[in-house]
C-alpha cells in the first residue's frame, strides 16, 4: 500500500488579486498518480510468466492435526493425535505434538512442526530465565502473553496454532493461541484441521467439575473423532495430565488406533554376505586401534 506524497503536487499560483488559483485538473492528475491504494499489476505479470515460461508458482502446503484441551476439577488435560503430514504424504505416524514449556505448563501445537517446536522452545527458555530472575514460578498467563506477542510480531508467518494448558496459583487454565496472535480463554478448546469433529464431542458431553478419568476419556473421544473424520489427523492418541497435587503425567500412545495387523513373512530377511563390507570395515578399525595403542606406548 502506497502513501500520498504531497510534495509532488504542483505549487499553487497567485492571481493578480492575491487569491490562490490552482489548476484542478493538474492537481487531480498528480493526486491520482500518487494516492494510496492496492495495485494488481503483479497479478497480471505472474499469470503471464506462468503461461509463457510454464512456471509453477509456490503454493501453501496444507497441514493437518487435531489438538484439544480441557479444564477439570484439579487441573487440565491436553491431548493430540500423532500424524505429521507433508501435503498428501504421511511423513510420521507417531510424532509428538505436546511440548513442554515448564513442569506445570504444556502446549499442543498445530501447523508447521518446526514452527511449533521452536516457538514453544523459545518461550520455555524465556520463562526459565524469568523464574530464575524472580524466584517464583511463572503463571500461565505469562506464557500466553509471551507467545501471543511473539506471534503477532510475525503477522501469521510463524505457522503455529497452539492450545496452552497449565496449572498455577489461580488454578487450571486452557488458552488457544492463533498464528496471528489472537487468543481465547475457554474451559475446553480444540485446534487444527480436525477441530470441528473434536468440538462436536466437547459441546455434547462437557460438564463442569469433571474428575481426571472423565476428562481423559472425553479428550480421548475428541481426538478419535478428529482421527476418524479428518484425513490430516491420524496415528495414535497422546494425553498429558497436569494435576495440582500430583503434577504432570504423560500418557504417550494412550490409544493405538491404526496398528498394522499384517506383516509379510520373511519380508525383512537379507541373504548371507549382505554385511560383508561392514565386517571388513570393523576388522580394519580394530587394526587401526591396535596400531594407535602401540604408537602411544
Amino acid at each position: 500500500r502506497t502513501s500520498l506524497n504531497l510534495s509532488k503536487l504542483p505549487a499553487p499560483k497567485r492571481s493578480t488579486k492575491g487569491r490562490i488559483s490552482v489548476s484542478l485538473s493538474s492537481r487531480m492528475e498528480t493526486y491520482n498518480k500518487n494516492r494510496g491504494g492496492f495495485t494488481f499489476d503483479l497479478c497480471q505479470r505472474n499469470v503471464k510468466l506462468a503461461n509463457d515460461k510454464k512456471l509453477n508458482l509456490p503454493k501453501a502446503m496444507k497441514t493437518g492435526t487435531t489438538i484439544v484441551g480441557i479444564v477439570y476439577k484439579n487441573g487440565v488435560v491436553l491431548a493430540a493425535d500423532t500424524r505429521a503430514t507433508e501435503g498428501p504424504i504421511v511423513a510420521d505416524k507417531n510424532c509428538e505434538k505436546i511440548h513442554k514449556i515448564t513442569e506445570k505448563m504444556w502446549c499442543c501445537g498445530a501447523g508447521t512442526a518446526a514452527d511449533t517446536e521452536n516457538i514453544t522452545g523459545l518461550i520455555s527458555s524465556q520463562l526459565e530465565l524469568h523464574r530464575l530472575a524472580t524466584g517464583k514460578d511463572p503463571r500461565v498467563v505469562t506464557a500466553l502473553t509471551r507467545l501471543k506477542q511473539r506471534l503477532f510480531q510475525y503477522q501469521g508467518y510463524i505457522s503455529a496454532a497452539l492450545v496452552l494448558g497449565g496449572v498455577d496459583s489461580e488454578g487450571g487454565h486452557i488458552y488457544t493461541v492463533w498464528p496471528h496472535g489472537s487468543t481465547d480463554r475457554l474451559p475446553y478448546a480444540t485446534m487444527g484441521s480436525g477441530s470441528l469433529a473434536a468440538m462436536a464431542i466437547f459441546e455434547s458431553q462437557y460438564k463442569d467439575d469433571m474428575d481426571m478419568k472423565e476428562a481423559m476419556d472425553l479428550c480421548d473421544q475428541a481426538i478419535q473423532a478428529g482421527i476418524w473424520n479428518d484425513l490430516g489427523s491420524g496415528g495414535n492418541v497422546d494425553i498429558m495430565v497436569i494435576d495440582k497435587k500430583t503434577g504432570p503425567k504423560m500418557f504417550r500412545n494412550y490409544k493405538k488406533l491404526n496398528e498394522r495387523t499384517y506383516r509379510a513373512p520373511g519380508f525383512y530377511k537379507f541373504p548371507k554376505g549382505t554385511t560383508a563390507l561392514a565386517k571388513e570395515a570393523k576388522e580394519r578399525m580394530a587394526k587401526m586401534t591396535v596400531k594407535s595403542m602401540e604408537v602411544e606406548s
